[in-house]
């Protein structure tokens, strides 16, 4: 009898990470039926827009036949389903090019802006949130709490008139006010166009993970096994960054992910204000223009980046827990889950650390 007491076994975070793909594609394949049906019953004929107000009866039509949009919505939703599964995504009606190739070098430009907040934030939220939680309860850390709570309270399109107003006024015009890039040269040449969007961003997105960090901190450093640390007389620098800040980042890597999130929403505010060339603006003139692929295709793009980005840090918070890490039954995983999700929840809410998610 052969002996199996060695043989490898697939680890269960695989099974469970395959399962929360197949539910990501299930939520973009939802939200994409909405989002088509809701297009669609837009006052908007796309036959007429691409031949015009005045186009006559017989024209419109037949472009209809063409296009198929005589059809049933199902047929027409699964046949664009289909062509969008294979990268084709339309032809957008305002400018009649594909909307892949459009949203292709948009998605460039929102993805160095998204890339310059997250390197500016990340880094100054760790900092910030550590000295924070070091300093707990001392006159610094109350004024720093009382800044940040008044900072994420700030509408994000004030922040970015602020901005305008402090660095583009005349007689100052240190930073441009409007983003216009010019497509010949790379993006890290016109640099001056990306400081007041990546500012604007940052300062939203710099509270939240501050606070989130910085309850963590604490909560790590409250701990038996730091206390045990303390005992034993091992430094208290070692016992922050060797010991205490590891396990402080398996929670604010759900932050991160949550702020990234908040962060593509506020990017295509930011890119509007400041007519910065992503696919917030694409996504602004498509609906004024009426232009429903080109919609379509961007609120198709989004909706992939938000469960790649929930996929991610859910992978990244279980590799990083060695009980979720180690488990062999997928139902451990989630009953783990479950357990850690109150801990850092109860982390922001307690009072005393001031980290509710406003």
């Amino acid at each position: 009898m052969p002996d199996t007491r060695h043989t490898p076994r697939t680890p269960a975070w695989l099974a469970w990470f395959i399962g929360r793909l197949g539910y990501g594609l299930l939520t973009a394949w939802v939200i994409s039926l909405v989002v088509f049906i809701a297009t669609q019953a837009l006052p908007s004929d796309p036959a007429r827009v691409i031949l015009g107000p005045d186009a006559p009866l017989e024209s419109i039509l037949t472009l209809q036949r063409q296009l198929g949009l005589d059809q049933p919505i199902l047929v027409q939703y699964l046949r664009w389903l289909g062509a969008a599964l294979r990268g084709d995504l339309g032809i957008s009606l305002d400018s009649q090019v594909p909307v892949a190739q459009l949203l292709f070098g948009r998605l460039g430009h929102t993805l160095a802006l998204l890339a310059g907040v997250l390197a500016l934030v990340v880094p100054l939220a760790l900092l910030l949130g550590v000295s924070l939680a070091l300093r707990r309860d001392s006159r610094l850390d109350r004024w720093s709490l009382s800044a940040l709570i008044l900072l994420k309270a700030t509408p994000g399109f004030l922040l970015a008139i602020g901005l305008v107003l402090l660095f583009s006024m005349p007689g100052m015009g240190w930073l441009p006010a409007v983003s216009i890039l010019d497509p010949q040269l790379p993006l890290w040449r016109q640099w001056p166009s990306l400081v007041l969007p990546v500012l604007a961003l940052s300062l939203t997105a710099l509270p939240y993970l501050t606070r989130m960090v910085r309850a963590s901190m604490i909560e790590a450093l409250e701990s038996e096994y730091v206390i045990a640390a303390r005992l034993r007389g091992i430094a208290e620098r070692r016992i922050v960054w060797r010991h205490t800040l590891p396990n402080a980042l398996t929670p604010a890597i759900q932050g991160v992910a949550l702020t990234l999130r908040t962060l593509v929403g506020g990017a295509l505010l930011a890119e509007v204000i400041f007519s910065f060339p992503g696919i917030g603006t694409a996504l602004n003139a498509a609906i004024q223009m009426r232009d429903l692929p080109m919609i379509q295709g961007v609120v198709l793009v989004i909706t992939l980046a938000v469960v790649l980005i929930n996929l991610l840090a859910d992978l990244l918070t279980v590799l990083l827990t060695p009980k979720l890490r180690t488990a062999r039954r997928v139902r451990m995983i989630h009953r783990v889950r479950r357990g850690i999700r109150p801990w850092w929840r109860r982390a922001r809410s307690t009072p005393a650390q001031e980290a509710t998610h406003d």
